[in-house]
């Protein structure tokens, strides 16, 4: 008896590792550098390796969720497409990326937007706190991270006063990003006064996790509409810039931008695909063509929503950085807090170097993620052979993600250069093509310039035998995250 549950197990433990390396070779949109180090972290170490995969080894979500997600947007009303706005971008020498864009939700771009940034993060907060005060019917917010700090409360107070004086509040925070949030009396305080707050991406137990997809796929997206006329949209989260759960790391460094014009409903467009998967009313109404704002400005700033997550067709988030990297003649700048790139963004930038675009990338000196400190650092060296113009931002975690091409064009949102934004996360961008605008982001990145120390190739050599290793060990270990 023994014997034959011994057999049993051993066959059934065969045959879970034949269809987990059946899986590992058969799954489609891995890289091969991905599905090579699965491979073999699999074979070398098969318990470890086989649960391992189960958790991490795939960005899935349940085929519930996923069928859910396609119905939603399906039945979403999409924007008509402003022939105008397309006729300009097509002759320009972005036409690829914005192109590339509307290929992800099928949203255009838009015309007669206006936009500003905010000065700092407080301000970002003061003035988010001011919209929704003058909120009239809606107003939706959702953000990765919310700390019961003053920031924190500044929001919850206003999302209270305007329930309380009848506007119809919507909010989404993350199930880990804002997990303490949730678990408090503030967001019991929320409900109470008539605002529906709901969990993005509810996390269960490790079987139901298991069953559904991974526990670490996040909505780490960043976005406040009120009244379907003004959208907020950057990198930064409902926290101080003190960030005391990190506080170690601080200041989180920011940016986030004011919108006005149709991009504000593209912005509700992605808001109510989130909404609607987690269970929340029909808001559709907001989207139909009466519902759009009215343009600000003619022309005004022609932009484009961009937003990604793991239910996308393709690895879209990448393959729009990289289309814009491309696009780059003279000159191209990127801020980013996490810089783990796959082989498509990392040769993209190097190119971009080599054919002589001046090349600039702004990442923090002190980052928060050792891992993704080392991983970073694996490919200064490359990255400065190439020419990449690179700096590290002392002050604290820049983590501000910008990018800016001849001083034209520019990306501005949540998604990092990293595996995380690309295959994990819901994130959410703004593509847009307008020089005063683009001017404004660039000189904020120069601002985060004058406070960098440059990274040199004498800096590069110096790391010793023990920082290369573990540079190189866990960007070599980054396939598998």
């Amino acid at each position: 008896m023994e014997f034959d549950f011994a057999l049993l197990l051993s066959a059934a433990y065969l045959g879970v590792f034949v269809v987990i390396i059946g899986r590992i070779i058969l799954r489609p949109q891995r890289e091969p550098a991905s599905r090579l180090a699965w491979l073999i972290a699999t074979i070398a170490v098969p318990v470890v390796g086989i649960i391992a995969y189960l958790l991490l080894g795939e960005a899935r979500i349940s085929a519930r969720r996923r069928a859910r997600y396609a119905a939603i947007e399906a039945h979403l009303p999409h924007p008509h497409e402003n022939a105008g706005v397309r006729r300009g971008l097509a002759r320009s020498a972005w036409a690829a990326p914005f192109a590339l864009a509307e290929t992800v939700n099928a949203l255009p771009p838009t015309a007669g937007n206006r936009a500003r940034l905010a000065a700092d993060s407080n301000a970002a907060i003061r003035e988010m706190v001011e919209d929704i005060d003058n909120a009239r019917s809606t107003v939706h917010l959702c953000f990765y991270i919310w700390l019961a700090d003053n920031n924190g409360f500044r929001i919850k107070d206003a999302l209270i006063r305007a329930a309380r004086r009848g506007v119809k509040v919507r909010v989404l925070a993350d199930a880990l990003g804002s997990r303490g949030f949730i678990r408090s009396a503030y967001w019991i305080e929320l409900q109470n006064a008539g605002v529906d707050a709901r969990i993005a991406l509810p996390i269960g137990g490790l079987v139901w996790t298991l069953i559904r997809g991974r526990f670490d796929l996040r909505n780490h997206r960043k976005q406040l509409i009120v009244d379907n006329r003004i959208a907020w949209c950057g990198s930064q989260n409902l926290a101080d810039p003190e960030f005391r759960v990190k506080s170690k790391y601080a200041p989180w460094v920011d940016i986030l931008s004011r919108w006005e014009g149709p991009v504000a409903r593209d912005c509700q467009f992605v808001f109510a695909a989130d909404w609607e998967s987690e269970h929340g009313d029909d808001i559709t109404d907001l989207l139909q063509d009466d519902a759009e704002p009215a343009p600000i400005a003619d022309p005004g700033i022609p932009a484009q929503i961009i937003a990604t997550g793991p239910n996308a067709r393709y690895a879209a988030m990448t393959a729009c950085f990289t289309s814009l990297i491309h696009s780059a003649r003279r000159e191209l700048v990127v801020t980013t807090p996490y810089f783990v790139p796959d082989e498509q963004l990392l040769f993209a930038l190097l190119d971009c170097a080599r054919r002589g675009v001046d090349t600039v990338m702004i990442l923090p000196k002190r980052n928060d993620s050792r891992v993704v400190a080392g991983a970073s650092r694996s490919y200064y060296a490359d990255l400065v052979d190439a020419g990449v113009k690179l700096h590290e931002y002392r002050p604290g975690l820049l983590h501000a993600k910008t990018m800016v091409v001849d001083g034209e064009v520019a990306l501005i949102g949540s998604a990092n250069l990293d595996r995380r934004s690309f295959e994990l996360n819901f994130e959410n961008n703004i593509l847009l093509r307008d020089k005063a605008f683009a001017r404004e982001i660039r000189a904020r990145q120069d601002s985060y310039l004058a406070e960098s120390d440059p990274v040199t190739a004498t800096d590069v050599a110096a790391f010793g035998v023990v920082q290369r290793l573990w540079q190189n060990l866990v960007a070599t270990l980054s396939p598998l995250l």
